[in-house]
């Protein structure tokens, strides 16, 4: 009983005339009565989740582990299991296989190994490629055309001497040549679906286009020394070439090495020397020997007639080593030392040979032509070719 119908209750006992004894008697007896009734509500309400607790307990308890079948059954245990709760909605012997029978663990994958993340790599790892172009050793002009023109003047001027009095007589003008270098184009178009785009891990765009720029470089480091012309490059080694003692312009000159497929068996290091000798001295003071690594490795064995290498390290870290005092650039697109291969070339690059392009690479982003992936293409105008024919020199590994 609340305190408002205790104090009615008072207040009724007042008006029935009753004396102040009797009012308390009848007010505590309404309060023992109200605190009885509120006690045996919480007795029956205890009892009733006692009861509950038991049925739950004794259902537990009654829940067996599924049997095994003693014949080679399909569907034992699990699938028996798995086929009374989709019938009848019998969960026990579920609850049974998932709490008694197996727990999961990682050790296992399908127990529970596959939930586990392993953690991922924010970079990919990429296998090393050689990019060494002789860009670094060319002339690199940027252009907005579509080709790039170099004038070569290769001539002399006609002179002779005069007497005080004696007439002049007119001498040869000189003349140029002009070597038309076309830009070809460069391209790519890798695809990734937008899914990956947007939920890897690190960034996929960055990457595609980080594979992209270094493939670009190794392709083009390969046409400035093979390349044929046919919409790329124009390699130096695709020039002909004839004998240095009968070079002329458009040809590159050779020194060959006196064996067939190998330096000579003897004095194999005058080769080099005279190709270093094969070339103007006006062009020796800036002039670079570029080879591959293979041949890289023979030629650094070599000494000359007093014992000493002519190979030596750089003496700075990045420094290029050097051969008979000149720098060598290794570029693995020169070819082996093989029967009539020029594997060493020696020369002035940055007169020799001229790479022109676009200033830029362009990107272009598609994500409509192949839903749902995403389009990326890469394009670059590039071209190159030799510039001046007296300025490169090549090691012919032959008898002449």
């Amino acid at each position: 009983m609340s305190k408002t119908e205790t104090k009615a209750r008072a207040g009724t006992a007042v008006s029935d005339g009753l004396s102040p004894a009797a009012e308390v008697k009848t007010a505590l007896t309404g309060f023992v009565s109200d605190i009885k009734t509120l006690t045996d509500e919480t007795k029956s309400k205890l009892q009733l989740q006692e009861e509950r607790l038991t049925m739950l307990e004794r259902k537990h308890m009654t829940a067996k582990r599924p049997q095994l079948s003693a014949t080679a059954e399909v569907e034992v245990p699990h699938q028996k299991a798995f086929n009374a709760y989709l019938r009848a909605g019998d969960d026990d012997a579920l609850r049974g296989l998932a709490v008694e029978e197996k727990s999961m663990n990682t050790a296992v994958a399908g127990e529970g190994g596959y939930l586990v993340d392993p953690k991922t790599s924010e970079t990919i790892k990429g296998v090393l490629y050689a990019t060494a172009s002789i860009r670094s050793i060319a002339t690199v002009v940027e252009v907005e055309a579509t080709s790039y023109d170099v004038l070569v003047d290769h001539t002399e001027v006609g002179t002779g001497w005069a007497s005080e009095t004696g007439s002049v007589t007119e001498t040869a003008t000189p003349s140029f040549d002009r070597i038309s270098i076309p830009l070809h184009e460069l391209s790519a178009l890798p695809k990734a679906s937008q899914r990956l785009l947007d939920d890897a891990a690190f960034d996929i765009e960055g990457w595609l286009a980080g594979r992209i720029a270094d493939k670009f470089a190794r392709a083009e480091a390969a046409a400035f020394v093979n390349g044929d012309g046919v919409d790329k490059p124009t390699g130096f080694l695709t020039k002909s070439i004839v004998a240095n003692g009968a070079w002329s312009w458009g040809n590159l000159g050779y020194v060959a090495t006196g064996e067939d497929g190998d330096f000579a068996n003897i004095n194999a290091s005058d080769a080099i020397v005279d190709l270093v000798y094969a070339l103007g001295a006006e062009y020796r003071a800036n002039a670079t020997f570029v080879m591959n690594s293979k041949t890289a490795g023979a030629v650094r064995k070599m000494k000359d007639a007093d014992g000493r290498f002519l190979w030596s390290d750089g003496l700075q870290a990045g420094e290029p080593a050097r051969l008979m005092g000149y720098p060598v650039m290794i570029a693995e697109d020169m070819p082996d030392i093989a029967s009539d291969a020029t594997a060493i070339a020696f020369g002035d690059f940055s007169n020799g040979y001229t790479i022109a392009e676009r200033p830029d690479l362009r990107v272009l982003r598609d994500p409509f032509s192949a839903k749902p992936n995403v389009l990326f293409y890469a394009t670059k105008r590039v071209g190159g070719d030799v510039s001046d024919f007296a300025a490169i020199k090549l090691l012919k590994f032959a008898v002449s």
